[in-house]
Formats: structure tokens, C-alpha cells, sequence
């Protein structure tokens, strides 16, 4: 099987470590690629099937010493005779546990117990009498959700992030963000609290300058004084790539999206735009002349004959 790009792979890049990495970090590098990119969790990624092939090449070959050998001297990843060499995938993908329990084994399997009576029966104690209580059950825990915050840069939140989560009990829960991920986003872990109840993560995708990140969008609110909305005004509003000036239009009222376009994030050869959202704010106190202007306006619009003069 040859990589993506049909070039000879290097196998250290594709789990993301440095060459010699020892056998646990290789061993975690593959459990985080491998479902990364496991074609059932990712139906919608046509590159997904030959990279999770790459990856799964990948681990082959650093975790047998004969194949790495075989491969760091630039020959060929496989050894012959080696039951490891050709396509492991050719009659389909198994389930993604079930495949990681058949290459790394590490499924925790049930305990066997030596069933035992809890008490004597009556007759086999001396005097006849005696006999043991049961042991109690455990006692049932209710499950209850639970929500983390996540932060993530812009850049984390449009590749997609690795993130650990660590639960109360202790249980560590690895999950990949989607890739064009977005600020307010809520990702639903099914049945991993104690008790089986669910984990959300939430997502914030926001930049000092009060920035929110939605995908390849930015949205960006704009605080206008009622004077500046009502009038219009030049204002300078910061971007993913330094401040630039924006002139915001009269009669600007609250919930105004303005476009700037090309301001967002890029991929490849696409761009988004930011959103400039308008919100009017009123100061929380007036003077008396604004508050006398205000009442001005007030009767102004309440005047009925005002539009015909």
C-alpha cells in the first residue's frame, strides 16, 4: 500500500511524533490516529479510508523491529513471509474497538470469580445455628450530565484538536473537535459519566480582541452610542489580520451585519468573511441635557402630524 501522496512515507510524521519515540508514545500516537480517521467516523471524508490505512502501516511497521529495521535502511516496509505484509483492509474496516483490541489487545476482559456460598446451611455449624448474611449489593450511583468548557485557537478549532478529559471518577475520555469548528459549539460524549450519563464539552473560540471563530467565519459585535448607529460613523474594528477602518452606514439598527469580505479564516484556497454585528448601547447613566435630548426625540417620534411638515 503506498501513502497519499505516493511517496515513500514517513511513518514518524504521519502519528505526529520524533523519530525513537519510545513504545508507549508510539502505542498513544496510534490510538489518537487511528480514530481520528477510522472510516466509520468519518463517512464524510473521502481521505479518510487511505489515511487510516497509512496510519495503521505506520504503527505496523515502528512497532516490529524487523520492519523498522527493513524501512529505516530505505527498503521495503514488509518483510517477506511476514503475515503482517499487504492490505489488512481488503475485505473491509472492522469495528473501531474491536479493531484496537485485536492489534494492541488491551480491552479489559472480566475477571474470573470462584463462586463460593455466602453462609453455611444450617446443620454444618456445631451448634447448629449460625449462618452468614449475603453480601449487599453496590449501591446504584444516578447519573447525572456533566459539561466542560474547552478553549481552542482559531487555528486548533479549523484543523480539529486532540483533547483529554479527565472525570471526576478519574476515567480519562480522548475525543477529536471536528475540523471548521466553531465558538459556542457543544459536542455530546454518550454515556462516559459515572452512573452512564453524558459529558458536553463547550466549545470557546474567541481571540483577545473579542473575535469569535465559526468555521472559515469570524463575527465580530460592533457597541455603537445611539448617536453613532442613528448618524452613521467610521469606526476601527480589529480582524484575523490586524485592525482595519469600517464605515458603518446611518440608521443602523441593532442586529446590522456588516461584511467584511475575505477577513475570516482560510483553507486551502477558500476565505471566509467576518461579520461585523451592530449592538446599540445606551449608557447605563444620562446626563440632564442627554436625557432632555432624549425626551426631544421621544416627542419627536410620538408626534403624529411629524411626517407631513
Amino acid at each position: 500500500m503506498t501513502n497519499i501522496s505516493g511517496t515513500r512515507p514517513d511513518y514518524w510524521s504521519v502519528l505526529g511524533l520524533e523519530p525513537d519515540a519510545d513504545p508507549p508514545s508510539l502505542k498513544a500516537a496510534f490510538r489518537a490516529q487511528a480514530r481520528r480517521w477510522h472510516p466509520d467516523l468519518n463517512v464524510n471524508d473521502p481521505l479518510a479510508e487511505e489515511r487510516f490505512k497509512l496510519v495503521n502501516e505506520a504503527y505496523a511497521v515502528l512497532s516490529d523491529p524487523r520492519r523498522r529495521r527493513a524501512w529505516e535502511e530505505g527498503g521495503a516496509a514488509a518483510v517477506p513471509g511476514d503475515p503482517g505484509a499487504g492490505d489488512p483492509f481488503a475485505s473491509g474496516f472492522p469495528e473501531f474497538e474491536d479493531y484496537l483490541d485485536a492489534l494492541l489487545g488491551e480491552r479489559p476482559r472480566p475477571l474470573e470469580v470462584e463462586e463460593r456460598p455466602h453462609g453455611r446451611e444450617v446443620g454444618d455449624d456445631p451448634a447448629g445455628s449460625v449462618t452468614s448474611s449475603p453480601v449487599p449489593p453496590p449501591p446504584v450511583q444516578a447519573s447525572s450530565d456533566q459539561e466542560s468548557l474547552v478553549e481552542l485557537t482559531p487555528e486548533q478549532a479549523l484543523r480539529g484538536e486532540r483533547v483529554e478529559l479527565v472525570l471526576p471518577d478519574g476515567t480519562l475520555v480522548e475525543v477529536w473537535t471536528p475540523p471548521f469548528a466553531g465558538d459556542g459549539w457543544r459536542l455530546h460524549l454518550v454515556g462516559v459519566t459515572p452512573g452512564g450519563g453524558d459529558h458536553f464539552l463547550q466549545l470557546r473560540v474567541r481571540t483577545d480582541e473579542g473575535l469569535r471563530i465559526d468555521g472559515l467565519r469570524v463575527l465580530y459585535p460592533l457597541e455603537l452610542s445611539p448617536a453613532e448607529a442613528a448618524l452613521g460613523c467610521q469606526v476601527v474594528v480589529p480582524t484575523l489580520r490586524g485592525p482595519v477602518k469600517l464605515k458603518v452606514p446611518p440608521s443602523s439598527s441593532s442586529g446590522r451585519l456588516l461584511r467584511l469580505r475575505s477577513r475570516g479564516q482560510e483553507w486551502g484556497e477558500q476565505r471566509g468573511d467576518q461579520l461585523v454585528e451592530i449592538r446599540i448601547v445606551v449608557p447605563e447613566e444620562l446626563a440632564e441635557d442627554e436625557a432632555a435630548l432624549y425626551r426631544r426625540l421621544k416627542q419627536l417620534a410620538d408626534d403624529p402630524d411629524r411626517g407631513s411638515r
